[in-house]
C-alpha cells in the first residue's frame, strides 16, 4: 500500500480544528501538523450557525496546514469531519433475520444487517453509525456470531442520530461555500472513546464523558460495547457566561475561571486578587454551575438504566472543562465512582513536538479513526505549470508563390551629363534626332534619283 494522506475537520463550539496525517504501508498512521482557529458564537451547542464565519475559519486552518513544511507542495480536496453536537443520541433497535435450514452466520449477513437499520428512517433524525450491542442466535446470546450456525439471527443495535440540520451545514460549509468533498462522517465521542478507554474499561463497564465547551456527552460502555449516549446541552461556557453576571465581558470572565475558578470550595482561596478581583463572588457561579453539570451527568446512569455498581472502571473524562480545578473531585464525590482524566493511550506517533495529544485529542481520534476504515487519500499534487518560451512559426511557402516574394532586379538608371557650362545634355535624344535627320536626309535623296530616272 503506498502512502497516503489523511485530513480530518473538527467543526466545535470554541474552535475549529484540522489535522493531516500520513499512513504508511504498514497502516500505520503519523501526524503531521495540527492547526486551529478559535470560533465566537459561530457554531452553538455543536450546530453551525453563520456558514460564512465557518467558512472562513476552516479556510485558514486548510490554509495553514498546506503550508506545513512536511505537507507542501500538496494541496487538499477532501477532509473527514466530525459529527456531535446536543442533538446526538442513541436508539435503541432490534432487528431480527430468518435464515434458510441452518445457515453460518458471516461477515456480510452481520454487514446487510447493520445497512438496513441505518438506511431505515428515524424521525427527524439523520443515522451516522450503527454499533451493534448483543446477538442473538436461536434465542441464545453470542458475543460474536460470525462462524455460528442457525436458524435466526437477532441484533440488538445501537444507532447513533443526530439532527438534518449538523449534516446539512456541514455540506453547505465544506462542498457548497468551500471546494472539499468529503471523504466520510466520524461520530466525535465514539472516535475520543477509542483512543482513550482501554479494553478492560469498556468489558468490565465504564462511563465517558466529554466536557467540551457548550455541550457535554455522556456515553456507557459495558461487556465491549456501547450501550448508550447522550448529549447535554450544557458545558464550561455556561461557567463562563455566569461569571459574566460580575459586570465583565465573556472574555475576561473565560480568563478569571481559568485562574481562579473552582468547583468546590476551597476556604484557603484568597477572597480578592491583586487587581481586586473578588474570588468568592466568583466561585460561587462557578460551584453552583459545575454542581448542575455533574448532577445532569450522573442521572445518564438512570435515564441509560444501569447503577453506579454495574459500571465498577469509573467515569473517564476528556474535553476543556475537564480542566477546571476541582469539578473531577466534585463529579467522583457526588456519583460514589472514581474518576480519571483521559488521554490518548500512546498509540498515535506525532512528528511535532510541539502538538500537545491531550490538547488536540479531538482531532487527533478522527485522524486515527479514518485510518482505521480503509481512509481515502485526501490530497494531490497540483501540475506544475512551465512557461514556454516564444518561438518563431515559420510558414510553408508554396513553390508557385515564390515569385511573389523575389524582388524585381534594379534597373540601370538614365544619366544625364553636363557639359562644361552647366547644361544638362540627354545625349540619348540627341543621337535619336540626329538619326532621324540623316535618314530623312537620305530619303530625300532617293526621291530625287527617282524623278530623274
Amino acid at each position: 500500500m503506498e502512502q497516503k494522506y489523511i485530513v480530518a475537520i473538527e467543526i466545535g463550539s470554541s474552535k475549529i480544528k484540522g489535522a493531516i496525517g500520513s499512513i504508511d504501508e504498514t497502516g500505520t498512521l503519523t501526524v503531521l501538523a495540527v492547526e486551529e482557529e478559535k470560533v465566537l458564537d459561530s457554531v452553538r451547542y455543536g450546530c453551525i450557525q453563520n456558514v460564512d464565519m465557518v467558512c472562513n475559519a476552516v479556510s485558514q486552518v486548510v490554509s495553514r496546514l498546506e503550508q506545513d513544511p512536511g505537507i507542501a507542495p500538496r494541496k487538499i480536496k477532501s477532509v473527514y469531519v466530525s459529527v456531535g453536537g446536543r442533538s446526538l443520541s442513541s436508539v435503541i433497535v432490534n432487528e431480527s433475520t430468518t435464515l434458510p435450514d441452518e445457515t453460518e452466520i458471516t461477515e456480510y449477513i452481520i454487514e446487510q444487517i447493520k445497512y438496513k437499520v441505518k438506511t431505515t428512517a428515524i424521525a427527524d433524525r439523520d443515522v451516522i453509525d450503527v454499533v451493534p450491542c448483543k446477538y442473538f442466535v436461536d434465542k441464545q446470546m453470542v458475543p460474536n456470531p460470525v462462524g455460528v450456525f442457525g436458524q435466526t439471527l437477532t441484533d440488538k443495535m445501537n444507532p447513533i442520530v443526530c439532527k438534518p440540520q449538523i449534516k446539512r451545514n456541514i455540506n453547505r460549509v465544506l462542498c457548497e461555500r468551500l471546494p472539499f468533498a468529503i471523504a466520510g462522517y466520524i461520530v466525535r465521542p465514539v472516535a475520543i472513546a477509542d483512543i482513550v478507554l482501554t479494553d478492560n474499561e469498556k468489558r468490565l463497564g465504564c462511563m465517558f464523558v466529554d466536557f467540551g465547551a457548550e455541550t457535554t456527552t455522556v456515553s456507557i460502555y459495558k461487556d465491549a460495547v456501547l450501550q448508550y449516549i447522550a448529549t447535554l446541552p450544557m458545558g464550561s461556557r455556561n461557567i463562563t457566561r455566569d461569571i459574566t453576571a460580575t459586570n465583565c465581558i465573556e472574555e475576561k470572565a473565560e480568563e478569571f475561571k481559568i485562574a481562579h475558578g473552582s468547583a468546590i470550595a476551597d476556604g484557603s482561596a484568597k477572597k480578592t486578587t491583586a487587581d481586586g478581583v473578588d474570588v468568592a463572588e466568583i466561585n460561587s457561579f462557578v460551584q453552583a454551575r459545575s454542581s448542575e453539570i455533574v448532577a445532569n451527568i450522573i442521572e445518564q446512569l438512570n435515564y441509560a438504566g444501569y447503577k453506579a455498581a454495574e459500571l465498577p472502571q469509573g467515569i473517564i473524562i476528556v474535553g476543556g472543562g475537564a480542566k477546571l480545578r476541582g469539578f473531577n473531585s466534585l463529579l467522583g464525590t457526588n456519583s460514589d465512582m472514581k474518576v480519571r482524566s483521559g488521554a490518548p493511550a500512546g498509540m498515535i506517533r506525532i512528528v511535532d513536538s510541539s502538538i500537545q495529544a491531550y490538547d488536540s485529542i479531538d482531532v487527533l481520534a478522527l485522524l486515527m479513526a479514518a485510518s482505521r476504515m480503509s481512509a481515502l487519500e485526501c490530497t494531490y499534487m497540483p501540475e506544475v505549470e512551465i512557461e514556454d518560451e516564444p518561438v518563431e512559426i515559420q510558414e510553408e511557402i508554396d513553390a508557385d508563390d515564390i515569385d511573389d516574394f523575389v524582388e524585381e532586379e534594379p534597373q540601370p538608371v538614365k544619366t544625364q551629363k553636363k557639359n562644361r557650362w552647366g547644361v544638362s545634355l540627354n545625349l540619348s535624344a540627341l543621337k535619336e534626332k540626329v538619326v532621324r535627320i540623316v535618314t530623312e536626309s537620305a530619303d530625300d535623296e532617293s526621291d530625287g534619283y527617282d524623278d530623274e530616272e
